[in-house]
């Protein structure tokens, strides 16, 4: 019966829409001539990707406008699962989750939107979408037709796709187009039985009028994993490719109907110790100019990319774990705080030939401003803030458990057991099998020791006494977004070993920092210690004297080695400046206050600068690439 069901909805997608009635909306593919037809007229998107969930809500309509200004009619939305459903069976809409206001603010603009709701979407973002609790279950196998991932991503989708179905373009709203899943076909899996579950739940739930697509990149092997009968197939590629080659590979999947590329590459991303990514304006101006000249349809990925904001980066896993930066600048088109950019102007002078553009002035950058600089005074160590960051207490365990068996997804964990006998001498502390995630900052009574991370750095030598109190602060840098390692546990995967003993019965404290900052416990008396030691994880906090605006602003950490900042309790994100090459954190302003002092509160994780001084300017830094150390 399923079968049956699903082809009558695949006949009735791939039939073209011949007759429109005047006073009634459609969006379809006519394979007769090539084109996609809005309102039986034929049509040619020009799209660029915007990502709601890494822009301040207040900023939504200035970078919607300047995208409309630009030429485009299109937008390209991913939904990201996991910033909606955080924790199993809670689904947030509201604030910057507001998804369907995101969606009117477009519809007033005067964009269609491309809506990508995975469930996964990859997109740089923590574990490509997919929620941290999915790892609960240990065998589960991602992006599958196992039922234990199934099931959770069948009720989300049931959710999303029920509030998403009045917008649809043919019910009076804006969403033209909806793509199943992401990329599939460079996941190892290759299980047709997904696609097609996914395939059916999308038709029941948005009904059988709205075209349903796959994005594949431009390989034979990801095209045959990633397509299905019934979606039509999209493919990506950006400047470094051939275009004509491309579009051929499209038309073996898809011998009729319109050319797209749904990912057409205005820039990358960085990863920490990565060169500053860069794509050249000229190729991008003269490639989309080509595109458009053949009649394709094409998404400019990304137009905004906006910020990583708290722990939402990703990460990837080729030959060894790199973290994406905070920052999403992407070398777009509009920049990571939606100013203009002489790539905008020419990709708008290209579009200039294929549509009318918008009348009116672009709008103007919004305005920036260099604070200053602000002295932060010592809070204290983490290891002696416990009460404070970890109200409920430790969780206690004859050995170690990771972060999401702990029901702790994001952040840090600070896992606490004694030397089990003297260490005179430096004493081998070894992950023997590669279980740090991601970074361990090592102390014993409080004293720093120093740090192992992922892939880079097992083994670290300790001293101290038996009974001494051993603490290692874990960090979650990100889950891997893209590829086989998606299944990415977080904290102390095994066993370590000290010596030839195996360090055993763990106090584990789950972290919950950022509701004791946004909550002000952390600003209030400064307990820090002049005797404490100065190395290792400390928070620190001061105060920005309120100047009457609230403009844009960039924070710089000269001299500081890697940790996080709030600002007003808005997680800014991570910084690293000697790493790179990011080197200032972009500080919205509807994020500070006017009139009243703004809190800023750091973790720095390893070593403060002896000024303890932060730097508030009026421009990013995006470029150096500090020690790779």
């Amino acid at each position: 019966m399923k079968s049956q069901i699903a082809f009558v909805l695949l006949s009735l997608c791939l039939l073209p829409i011949t007759v429109v009635l005047a006073d009634s909306r459609s969006f379809s593919i006519d394979y007769k001539n090539n084109c996609f037809q809005k309102d039986g007229k034929p049509f040619q998107y020009i799209s660029g990707s915007i990502h709601y969930s890494r822009i301040p809500r207040e900023y939504w309509k200035d970078r919607l406008l300047k995208m409309y200004m630009t030429g485009l009619n299109t937008i390209q939305v991913y939904v990201p699962w996991n910033f909606h459903e955080t924790l199993q069976g809670v689904f947030n809409f509201a604030g910057d989750r507001d998804l369907e206001h995101f969606l009117s603010l477009a519809n007033q603009t005067g964009l269609l939107v491309i809506l990508r709701p995975g469930p996964y979407i990859c997109a740089e973002w923590e574990m490509g979408g997919l929620p941290a609790w999915l790892l609960q279950k240990p065998n589960i196998i991602l992006r599958s037709a196992d039922t234990e991932y199934l099931k959770p991503a069948s009720d989300w989708l049931a959710v999303l796709l029920t509030k998403m179905r009045p917008w649809l373009y043919q019910n009076g709203g804006n969403i033209i187009s909806v793509q199943v899943e992401n990329e599939y076909g460079s996941y190892f899996a290759c299980d047709y039985n997904y696609i097609r579950h996914l395939y059916t739940l999308f038709r029941l739930f948005l009904g059988e009028d709205v075209i349903l697509f796959t994005t594949d990149g431009n390989t034979d092997k990801e095209m045959i994993c990633g397509t299905l009968e019934g979606l039509y197939a999209t493919i990506d590629f950006g400047t470094d490719t051939n275009i004509t080659a491309a579009f051929i590979r499209q038309r073996r999947f898809e011998p009729k109907g319109p050319l797209v590329n749904s990912e057409f590459y205005t820039g990358w991303l960085d990863h920490w110790g990565d060169k500053h990514a860069s794509v050249d304006t000229v190729k991008v101006s003269k490639m989309l100019g080509e595109m458009l000249s053949m009649g394709a349809s094409v998404n400019m990925y990304m137009f905004e990319g906006g910020t990583n904001f708290g722990y939402w980066n990703g990460a990837d896993h080729d030959t060894r774990f790199r973290s994406v930066v905070t920052s999403y600048d992407y070398n777009a088109p509009l920049s990571e705080a939606g100013d203009p950019t002489d790539k905008l102007l020419a990709i708008r002078d290209v579009i200039k030939n294929f549509r009318d553009i918008p009348v009116g002035p672009m709008p103007p950058a919004t305005p920036k401003f260099a604070y200053g600089f602000v002295t932060l005074q010592k809070v204290g160590n983490i290891s002696r803030l416990l009460d404070t960051l970890s109200p409920q207490g430790p969780v206690r365990s004859q050995y170690p458990l990771t972060f999401e068996e702990i029901k702790q997804y994001y952040g840090f964990m600070l896992y606490r057991t004694t030397l089990p006998r003297n260490v005179p001498e430096p004493t081998p502390l070894i992950s023997p099998l590669n279980g740090i995630h991601d970074r361990a900052y090592v102390s014993v009574n409080g004293v720093y020791q120093g740090l192992m991370e992922r892939d880079t750095a097992l083994v670290m030598n300790v001293t101290g006494q038996q009974g001494d109190q051993l603490d290692i602060l874990v960090e979650n840098m990100g889950r891997v977004n893209f590829g086989s390692y998606i299944n990415d546990n977080k904290g102390l995967l095994g066993n370590l070993i000290l010596g030839n003993d195996v360090l055993t019965d763990w106090s584990i404290y789950p972290l919950d920092i950022d509701t004791a900052v946004a909550n002000g416990w952390l600003q209030a008396a400064h307990s820090g210690s002049a005797m404490e030691a100065g190395d290792g994880p400390m928070i620190y906090s001061g105060t920005l004297k309120s100047s009457g605006l609230t403009w844009d602003t960039f924070v710089k950490l000269n001299g500081w080695t890697k940790g996080q900042v709030w600002v007003n309790g808005v997680n800014l994100g991570r910084y690293w400046p000697q790493r790179g090459p990011q080197q200032t954190l972009y500080v919205p302003g509807p994020y500070l206050s006017a009139t009243q002092p703004n809190n800023i509160t750091v973790l720095e994780l390893e070593r403060a600068p002896s000024h303890r001084r932060i730097l508030f300017m009026d421009r990013p830094q995006l470029n150096n690439t500090g020690q790779k150390t």
